[in-house]
């Protein structure tokens, strides 16, 4: 028995086997979307990983540098070195479709275009060790930015996955299984419909052409004249003996 109730009509039968049909190109695509999808993110999970690496060794490199120049300078020397600054970062947010995923896209770009903006203090009262890590900081930044996008692309793509593998296992695990119980249920009772319709019209017919023809009669004569000769043939056989 199917688990909904369905009603046994050859337009449902149709009207299922449609959407059978259907679910089964879905469940295809889908699993095609998936593996595509598994495929980029563990390629974009490789790229990530590398540059993470990469991205943590350079913070720590500028870190390294932040602490030769506190050694080197006060902490008001610092302070001061940092108070203003002469350049300035937009960044400017897109986006780019991967297998229906809208990820992110991050593209930054500097109010001028010289390079040694980004020291807001002069080179004459401060450490060499606090340039390199500006300098390094400010190599870093499209690194960071980009590690930033693949990160968020991974997790915009795991969960695209997760969503899909549902939808799979769904198709793959209930409602397929559903329809094709359906179907199978609705053609048993379409078939016993027509076994049943059929022995309806042959007892018709024969009604009818007994009605018209009385052969249950010819046929009770003539077994009843079958019977009497074999009697006579008994008898004979009797008598002789």
């Amino acid at each position: 028995m199917p688990k909904t109730r369905v009603n046994p009509t050859r337009m449902e039968l149709t009207r299922l086997k449609g959407k059978l049909a259907t679910a089964v190109r879905g469940h295809k695509l889908l699993k095609d979307k998936r593996d595509e999808l598994m495929r980029q993110f563990l390629e974009l999970v490789r790229e990530n990983k590398a540059l993470r690496e990469e991205v943590e060794a350079g913070i720590n490199e500028a870190n390294k540098n932040f602490v030769l120049a506190r050694l080197a300078m006060s902490t008001e020397a610092v302070n001061v070195a940092f108070m203003s600054s002469k350049q300035e970062v937009t960044l400017d947010v897109s986006s780019k479709n991967i297998m229906s995923v809208e990820v992110p896209v991050f593209k930054s770009q500097t109010r001028t275009s010289d390079e040694n903006d980004i020291y807001s203090y002069g080179l004459a009262f401060t450490s060499s060790d606090l340039d390199d890590a500006v300098g390094s900081l400010s190599d870093l930044l499209p690194k960071m930015l980009e590690l930033a996008e693949k990160e968020k692309a991974c997790q915009m793509m795991a969960a695209e996955i997760e969503k899909t593998r549902r939808r799979v296992n769904a198709l793959e695990h209930v409602m397929i299984p559903d329809y094709k119980e359906n179907i199978k249920y609705i053609t048993m009772k379409l078939d016993e419909n027509d076994r049943s319709s059929q022995i309806r019209l042959m007892k018709v017919k024969n009604q009818m052409l007994e009605e018209t023809y009385h052969y249950e009669a010819k046929a009770e004569a003539a077994a009843k004249e079958i019977a009497a000769k074999y009697a006579a043939e008994d008898a004979a056989e009797d008598n002789n003996e």
